[in-house]
């Protein structure tokens, strides 16, 4: 009936926001466990540290292939069993006895956030009207600040108090409860006839493996030969990927797509801001905990709030994007980041920690103006029979962004401090002294600067975007 439209928007939007703040809770839960799961695993730094970079690698490949799927099979289909899979997959976690078992369920769980992040943002542009999706992906921006903030001090706490394997089994009731409303008011409003692009599927997702893989093996290891030839080959499957799609009927990541010049600057502006914005969230961990000393937990809590600011600005940036667009909201949004990272540049063995918290707060306000804008900004862009490719897309740009931050971050530690000091430091079970921490602050200071110069890259990108028109009605061009 027309007069609960609005509730069972409201409802459709709580289950999204439930699933997002389950997979944010996740994404920094992990952090503060380490040091007891090596233990309790008889494991190392350099195999743990995999729980976090198989979810990362598993959920970059994989979105833009589910959200072809969504499209064909149905996006509700989809984020359903996304959540069934997530759900299941953090109990298995919880429960492994090796660390070998540990990495391959948060491989499951990855496919599982993947099938969630993929839909989720369909979803929401097929239930919301496209001058309200930006007020939306507001409140998806603030259910991701809550979670982080959440998976910081619950990992503390529940790492402290009652053991690691219950930041995994945090997530089955919250699970149990998002499966159970989603069932009842997410339904598929419409399918989309089309062919699976099983050879162009297969194709980006090996090239991706390879390439950041190998990455994370330079980052780890060095330029091993293994490494070169990984790197290398993914690029060359790249190249195969863009003729196999430009020559497939129903193509995995339709080229015609990016014609639309707000579209193809929002991605690529959500990949630079990516690149350019989550490796200095790790420096920062890094200098908290390497240089100074502090804990993870209380390193974790200097940043709480700018995560806090984030959460409470987000919504309405996501109303102002509304009615005005995404290019001056989000470009102001890196703006401010920029700022914050050259707040974070003065920092020196003996600043006051409150030069952190200015910074943090300073980049969170510009990450709630620059996140919900220019997501919005992807799906009002977007055809409805692509929903489900624009919002895996947007997800996998994203996370190649976020995968290349963490892999540069390492590169430039390794360049002050053996590497093997870098996993030990930024998991929080190594600091640095004596010369070694004048020459981290250096290359800090280094990494910041090539950081800063990607978000000016991303600014530009995001400014030449376009106008928008977010008229109820509006189809995009």
């Amino acid at each position: 009936m027309p007069e609960n439209k609005p509730v069972h928007e409201n409802i459709i939007l709580a289950v999204i926001l439930v699933a997002v703040l389950m997979a944010a809770i996740d994404s920094t839960i992990v952090l503060l466990a380490f040091p007891a799961i090596v233990s309790s695993l008889h494991s190392n730094l350099a195999t743990i540290i995999w729980v976090i970079l198989v979810y990362m690698l598993i959920s970059a490949v994989a979105t833009t292939q589910f959200g072809k799927v969504g499209d064909i099979y149905g996006r509700a289909k989809i984020f359903m069993a996304g959540l069934v899979v997530f759900t299941i997959s953090s109990f298995l976690c919880g429960i492994a006895s090796t660390d070998v078992l540990l990495i391959a369920f948060r491989a499951i769980q990855g496919l599982g956030g993947a099938m969630i992040a993929a839909t989720s943002g369909a979803i929401i542009a097929d239930t919301f009207e496209r001058h309200k999706i930006g007020r939306a992906f507001g409140f998806t921006a603030m259910a991701y600040n809550v979670g982080a903030i959440l998976g910081i001090v619950l990992g503390g706490v529940i790492t402290t108090f009652i053991g690691w394997q219950y930041i995994f089994f945090i997530n089955v009731p919250i699970g149990i409860v998002a499966l159970i409303l989603g069932m009842k008011y997410i339904v598929d409003k419409q399918k989309y006839a089309a062919k699976l692009d099983i050879p162009g599927m297969v194709t980006l997702a090996v090239a991706l493996s390879l390439l950041l893989y190998g990455g994370i093996g330079y980052a780890s290891v060095g330029a091993g030969i293994i490494n070169i030839l990984m790197i290398a080959a993914g690029i060359i499957l790249f190249v195969i990927f863009y003729f196999i799609e430009k020559n497939v009927e129903s193509p995995t990541m339709p080229l015609d797509m990016f014609n639309n010049v707000v579209f193809r600057n929002s991605i690529f502006a959500a990949l630079l801001q990516g690149l350019g914005f989550l490796g200095v969230v790790f420096m920062v961990i890094m200098y908290l905990q390497g240089v100074r000393g502090f804990s993870p937990f209380y390193a974790s809590l200097i940043l709480i709030p700018g995560y806090v600011i984030s959460g409470i600005v987000a919504p309405y940036m996501g109303r102002v994007s509304d009615k005005h667009g995404a290019r001056v909201i989000a470009t102001g949004g890196i703006a401010l980041q920029i700022m914050g990272v050259l707040v974070y540049m003065l920092l020196t063995r003996t600043s006051p920690i409150y030069v952190v918290i200015i910074g943090s707060v300073i980049a969170g306000i510009g990450g709630a103006m620059f996140w919900p804008a220019n997501s919005s900004a992807v799906m009002a862009n977007a055809e409805k029979h692509r929903f489900g490719i624009a919002s895996g897309l947007s997800r996998l740009f994203s996370s190649i962004g976020m995968m290349g931050s963490f892999i540069v971050v390492f590169i430039v530690a390794a360049l002050s401090i053996p590497r093997s000091s870098a996993f030990e430091i930024f998991v929080g079970t190594s600091t640095i002294t004596g010369n070694l921490a004048g020459g981290f602050d250096t290359g800090m200071r280094f990494s910041f600067v090539a950081m800063i110069a990607i978000l000016i890259i991303a600014g530009i990108i995001s400014l030449t975007r376009g106008k928008e028109n977010r008229k109820e009605g509006s189809i995009a061009p």
